[in-house]
This record gives C-alpha cells, structure tokens and sequence, in this order.
C-alpha cells in the first residue's frame, strides 16, 4: 500500500481530542505569545497540550531545531545544526519562571556534531532551572551521546528528578524507525542511568508494523534494565514523507498493555492513543 494511500485512510474516532479549555491554560498561552516564548507542545501541536499546560506541565526542546539524524517518524528538520547558543539554558530557566510551570520536561535534537554531544549545554539548563525557578521539578528527556558514557555522566551529576530516553519501536524496526539509533544501546543508556540513582522513563511508540509479541519483548526488555514508567502511545505519520502508519491500535489493546506493565513492575504505565512521552509527566514524580 502506498504512503499516499495509507494517509487517506481516516484516523479511527478514538484519536479525536477535545478542544482546550480552562484557565490554568489560557494563563499559559497567554504568557506564550506575550513573551514568545516556545514550547514543544505548542510547535509540535500535541493533543495533550491543553490538559498538560492545566496541570502546570510545558515540555522545552534545547539545542536547536535541528537534527543530525534523521529518525523516520519525526518531523524534526535534519541537517547542519547552526551554533550552540550559550544562552539557551538561562532563557529555558526564564519561560519556566514565566509560564508558573510547575514540572518541565526537558528534551533536545541530537547533536552529534559537538564533541560532548551537548551534555554542557544539558548541565547549565537542569543548573539554571534550579536557580531561576527553585521548586520545580524536571523531567529530561535525553538522547543517547552516541554511547560516549563520559557525556551521559553529566546528566546523572546534575540529577534531574526524572531522567528519559525513549526506545520509540521494537528491536526489530529499529535500523528502519531510528536509522542512526541502536535498540541495545538504548538499553545500556537506560541501565547506566539507573545505576546512576536516576528514575528512568522510556517511551514507545506502536502502530509501525510491530506485533503483539513484539510489543511485550520491549517492555520485558526495559524492565530489565530497571525502567520506572514506560509511555506507549500510537504513531501518527507526521508528513508523507515520514513512515506511514502501519495500523491504528485500538483502546482496548492499549488498556491491556497498561494492565501487562503494572504486572511486569513498572511504577507508572501511561498506554493509549493519545500519549506521549510526557503525557501525565508530573504524575510520574510520586
């Protein structure tokens, strides 16, 4: 089946959202556009924006916005990245003071261009947080350093109360989901930080072509590694250019997902339609 033809076919009635609403979340965009200032919910349009921005959770992209890899499901542009701009972690520090955010996850493009892989930048952001917005709580969402453990170190010495880095697909569809990725490097990742103290969140994401065995693999895979929450959410296709969803995975499946997780010992498992990576985020901090 052709891409075009996958991206006609109607997304099931259960990937509908709900208008946002509210007034914790109107402060929050109005605070947005008065200062300009730019969050991953707003420019990646995710559906959970307006419940997420009512509990006091924005998610911030630092590093750029642009990649040096090219995953096959993100609409993030992939190129030369231009310079690092040192002063990205006061002006992050400063729209979490603004937007009253109560948790912030905190996430990055890959930087596979610089020689620490942006871990100084990843340490002055998590230092000038603390500083400006003392109380709030931080999830960092990392990518994996290109396996140079030494980079890694810098966020565990840092200690960010949460610590993510997501495993997105099955062992099997990793070369061709996150082509510049490796699943088992993922994995060390995630084993190193948690043996760094951290608590350690994955997320992944289903609807590619997976199956249900599959799915499970992965999960008994990151809990044994020791992952505290794991996030499984459907692919959506961002443009025709990216993969095309392979399948639209019903609630039910999700819910059984959700009740297999808790089985396996996860602390938290966010499983549905509609989530994403930081969906729920400040719950995972109890």
């Amino acid at each position: 089946m052709s891409e075009e033809v996958v991206q006609r076919v109607p997304k099931p009635k259960w990937l509908r959202v709900k208008l946002p609403t509210g007034e914790n979340y109107k402060m929050v965009r109005s605070l947005v556009s008065e200062h300009k200032l730019h969050t991953i919910c707003e420019s990646g349009n995710c559906p959970n924006m307006g419940e997420c921005w009512g509990e006091g959770t924005a998610t911030f992209m630092i590093l750029g916005n642009i990649c040096t890899r090219s995953c096959g499901f993100c609409a993030v542009a992939t190129g030369k990245p231009l310079s690092v701009n040192s002063n990205e972690p006061q002006d992050v520090a400063k729209s979490i003071r603004l937007m009253k955010v109560k948790h912030a996850v905190i996430t990055s493009v890959d930087r596979d261009d610089l020689p620490d892989g942006g871990a100084a930048i990843w340490s002055a952001t998590v230092k000038a947080v603390r500083a400006e917005a003392p109380g709030v709580t931080m999830e960092t969402l990392i990518p994996d350093f290109a396996g140079k453990w030494e980079n890694l170190q810098a966020i565990i010495d840092v200690a960010p109360e949460i610590v993510s880095h997501n495993l997105e697909t099955v062992r099997r569809l990793t070369k061709q989901v996150r082509i510049q990725a490796k699943y088992d490097r993922s994995l060390e990742v995630l084993r190193r930080l948690k043996q760094g103290g951290m608590r350690t969140k994955s997320g992944v994401m289903l609807g590619l072509g997976e199956s249900h065995q599959e799915v499970l693999e992965t999960m008994e895979d990151l809990r044994s590694v020791n992952v505290d929450v794991i996030t499984l959410g459907q692919y959506l296709q961002p443009t025709p250019k990216h993969l095309p969803v392979a399948e639209f995975i019903t609630p039910e499946r999700f819910a059984e997902y959700e009740h297999i997780g808790k089985e396996m010992g996860f602390r938290h498992v966010e499983s549905g339609p509609l989530v994403r990576s930081s969906y729920h985020a400040e719950k995972h901090m109890l």
